[in-house]
């Protein structure tokens, strides 16, 4: 059975999700740790608790889902996967990232790319792959049809979705991504979003003003 764990990192307040089973095998979702003190919150959940981290997968590459990738990298000598369509994203940080008041942010590089095609696997445990851009050109959503919840980045919110004015955004390419695939998924699916708390599939199908 998967756990999951949420920190909250960053002034943008993103959350990054480390997740495991009883193998103790565990992949890094999103890791927005930036100062030295977030890092050792990261470092001090997976050493206290003797996981192995065995990926590091971005659901998208916007600066506040990645100022900890090469912390991780570093660390746990793990692969970075991302979608083929976030590389361009991933490697301008380093240009915008002082505007946004980061210092010395350093890019990383991936390892393997994904697609909606792919599971990504660790310990006994499996997620889909699902392909969701609109908030991003290549955002990526995963999610357990064994335990109904998916980790979704910035493309849904409780009561909102993701912003499209940033580079690569697209509203209707967003609306079109959640209407046919997070809308497919069972209403019972626990959202675990990039900002913000939970909420449901069932839930923002019924209450989300952006999606009536």
């Amino acid at each position: 059975m998967i756990e999951i764990q949420k920190f909250i990192f960053n002034p943008f307040q993103e959350n990054t999700y480390v997740l495991w089973d009883e193998t103790k095998e565990c992949i890094i979702i999103d890791p927005g740790c930036f100062q030295p003190y977030e890092k050792e919150e990261l470092k001090g959940f997976i050493d206290d608790n003797k996981l192995n981290p065995k990926y590091l997968i971005n659901t998208h590459c916007h600066i506040d889902h990645v100022l900890g990738n090469r912390f991780v990298k570093e660390t746990w000598k793990v692969p970075l996967f991302i979608h083929k369509l976030e590389e361009k994203p991933l490697h301008n940080i380093p240009v915008y990232a002082q505007s946004y008041g980061f210092r010395n942010v350093e890019s990383s590089t991936p390892d393997k790319f994904i697609d909606e095609t792919d599971k990504i696997q660790f310990g006994n445990s499996e997620l889909e792959v699902l392909f969701t851009p609109g908030h991003s050109p290549g955002h990526v959503v995963f999610y357990s049809s064994e335990q109904e919840f998916c980790i979704n980045g910035d493309v849904l919110f409780y009561g909102s979705i993701g912003r499209t004015d940033l580079p690569g955004g697209h509203h209707p390419t967003l609306i079109k991504s959640i209407k046919e695939k997070m809308f497919k998924l069972p209403n019972d699916t626990v959202v675990y979003t990039g900002h913000g708390g939970e909420t449901t599939i069932g839930f923002e199908k019924l209450h989300n003003p952006f999606l009536r």
